[in-house]
């Protein structure tokens, strides 16, 4: 029988995160941990790690829901996806310390890559800051072996960002280097089109939510019409009913979903979401959400039992100067998972004490 234990933790950001919806500095995450009453080494340890500016699921009241919510799962001794679905953030972090807690061990699914066998292909991902600072990370990402770039795209304007995916594209042909683009919403529906075009003359893989989402018809329309895959990410956040999903799919009929455990519902979720594109060959890939390296740990694991062969969005790992140890790395373009260390092994128990 096992008791949950809550753990706030604030992660502190190396540098800045920019995006169209603001700048990170920190982020506070809750770590759940289940524990064995009677065999105090046998734990599991899950992350819910919701955003306040885009998370259904976050309100000023988040700990206490989780605590409520906790409580019921301590009481079933199993996590109740059902009633669940609209808290995809604490749906993820109790199903995958449960998941730990089964497997007792870093290594939460059999696939080559919890081996250490291979590793996951991943985006480099180029932060919103002024265009100097945006090219030394195009550089800096190109310079250490990445072969797809994604640039987060409408804050310092559209001519600017242009010019820098000229820049890409004049040393880097699109045969060598994916470039992929992410919008969070920022274009106006009535002159996205033409902004679409010209993004197209540089062979860009995708876009990401080009329009604010909500709106599905225009969606709909814009998907019909592009001239880029579009990719919906935002889209998809508190839609949480399959049925939902299914008629959200149906009516827009997207090139690309984009999937986050922590604002998709969830690894159950998130699989519904693969299931339902599947049926209508709708492309996905999987990204982490600025979770520290417990939560990234877990979604990759699970990402790498798809064997799907894009690059995935997997890199957020290194953003953090008080991030969890466990065994990631990043290894040019690749995200690898090696045995635990005695550090990663040695965090349980200090998140068990609550002592660091």
């Amino acid at each position: 029988m096992f008791r949950i234990k809550i753990i706030p933790y604030n992660l502190l950001f190396k540098r800045p995160a920019g995006t169209s919806r603001g700048v990170y500095t920190e982020h506070k995450v809750w770590y759940v941990v289940f524990q064995d009453e009677e065999d105090k080494s046998h734990f599991g340890i899950g992350e819910c790690a919701p955003l306040h500016d885009l998370s259904c699921d976050y309100t000023p009241h988040y700990e206490e829901t989780l605590t409520a919510l906790c409580k019921i799962t301590e009481e079933k001794q199993q996590v109740d996806t059902e009633l669940l679905r609209g808290y995809p953030s604490i749906l993820f972090g109790l199903e995958t310390a449960m998941r730990h807690y089964q497997q007792r061990a870093w290594q939460l699914w059999d696939a080559p890559f919890s081996r250490g066998e291979e590793g996951i292909t991943i985006n480099g991902l180029v932060w919103m800051a002024d265009q100097a600072s945006m090219k030394a990370q195009i550089e800096s990402l190109l310079s250490r072996g990445f072969r797809c770039i994604k640039l987060k795209i409408g804050a310092i304007g559209f001519e600017r960002e242009l010019d820098l995916l000229r820049f890409i594209r004049s040393h880097h042909p699109s045969k060598e280097t994916t470039l992929r683009v992410d919008a969070n919403g920022n274009f106006e529906y009535n002159r996205v089109l033409d902004k679409l075009h010209q993004l197209a003359e540089l062979d860009i893989h995708s876009i990401e939510q080009p329009i604010p989402a909500g709106q599905w018809r225009k969606m709909a329309r814009l998907c019909a019409s592009t001239p880029l895959p579009i990719a919906l990410d935002e889209e998809l956040i508190g839609v949480n009913d399959p049925d939902q999903k299914r008629k959200l799919l149906e009516t827009i009929h997207p090139q690309y979903i984009i999937l986050k455990p922590s604002l998709h519902g969830g690894i159950a979720g998130c699989a519904e979401w693969i299931g339902i594109a599947g049926e209508m060959n709708i492309g996905w890939w999987i990204t982490s959400a600025l979770e520290s390296n417990i939560g990234l740990n877990s979604i990759a694991q699970w990402c790498a039992t798809f064997n799907n062969p894009l690059p995935q969005g997997l890199g957020t790992g290194t953003l953090y100067i008080n991030n969890i140890p466990i065994p990631l790395e990043i290894r040019q373009d690749q995200l690898w998972f090696g045995k635990a260390t005695g550090e990663s092994e040695g965090f349980g128990e200090l998140l068990i004490t609550n002592e660091f």
